[in-house]
């Protein structure tokens, strides 16, 4: 699969659509996490993003050293995000959960 991406040099090409999908899956899941959990699971997508940057350093391969590295700091920023999303349920652009308390 790697020899066929690098032989038309698709390789950037895939890593960028691979990015894109990884970043989109990220926004459902903040909003699903902080809904259901709230911040609280911040520290699991701290987890996630170091085994990502320890999966981007022990690989040779390009492509997985990248795919990795765009997910681990996609865990990164999602941590930021579940607390920003937070703020967005205090001003009521998203529903709060009803079987939790809030604080706020």
């Amino acid at each position: 699969m790697i020899e066929l991406l690098n032989s038309y040099h698709l390789t950037g090409l895939v890593i960028g659509i691979c990015t894109f999908l990884i970043i989109g899956l990220f926004h459902p899941v903040v909003v699903k996490a902080e809904y259901y959990w709230g911040t609280k699971c911040w520290w699991i997508f701290l987890l996630l993003g170091i085994v990502g940057v320890i999966a981007s350093f022990s690989t040779e391969d390009i492509f997985l050293s990248s795919l990795s590295g765009v997910f681990a700091f996609s865990s990164f920023w999602t941590i930021k995000e579940v607390f920003e999303q937070e703020e967005r349920v205090k001003k009521g652009w998203f529903p709060k959960n009803p079987k939790r308390t809030y604080k706020f």
